[in-house]
């Protein structure tokens, strides 16, 4: 079952298409992608939970090792998964900035490259300094529930919780 979700996440193509790949109808690879679905769902609280079974000084000790960043217990960044075009008034929503259908889903991650915190319910238009502005995380963050900084990228704005390039940097220590 998961090998058929697997191939369906992985190559986006349409039912028919994994279900030819498996030798198997299209009704039982759609249960089946569903079965899967709701498995992670159910799941996915106990694996993917900010900051985790880890200690924040343990997530900081880690940045620092491996690239120099003191205080650091995360990186944030979003990535744009396709969709099919949904039908509605609320389609445009969906057309991101290279103009195909998206989610706009944000996740943060540790150093090492473990998801820790997932938001995905934005349409592909949202930016992703709002879907920050938005999260569980950036209000905990906000609120000093946790010490330390996340990194994030130009997409973001600088706050005192989350570190972001300078726009123009001057000094060779600022690139």
């Amino acid at each position: 079952m998961v090998c058929v979700a697997l191939r369906f996440f992985a190559s986006g193509a349409f039912l028919y298409s994994v279900g030819d790949a498996e030798q198997l109808n299209k009704a039982t690879i759609c249960r089946t992608i569903r079965s899967v679905c709701l498995a992670i769902k159910a799941l996915a609280d106990v694996f993917i939970s900010f900051p985790g079974h880890r200690r924040l000084c343990d997530m900081k000790e880690e940045f620092y090792r491996i690239a120099g960043f003191p205080n650091v217990i995360g990186a944030v960044d979003c990535t744009h998964i396709r969709i099919k075009a949904p039908s509605g008034a609320h389609e445009a929503d969906f057309v991101n900035r290279k103009s195909f259908h998206s989610i706009n889903v944000q996740m943060v991650c540790n150093a090492d490259c473990v998801i820790s915190n997932v938001v995905a319910k934005w349409p592909g238009s949202v930016h992703d300094s709002r879907i920050f502005r938005a999260s569980e995380i950036y209000q905990c963050l906000s609120q000093g529930e946790f010490s330390g900084v996340l990194l994030g990228d130009r997409g973001y704005g600088c706050q005192p919780f989350l570190l972001t390039p300078f726009t123009d940097p001057q000094e060779a220590q600022q690139a």
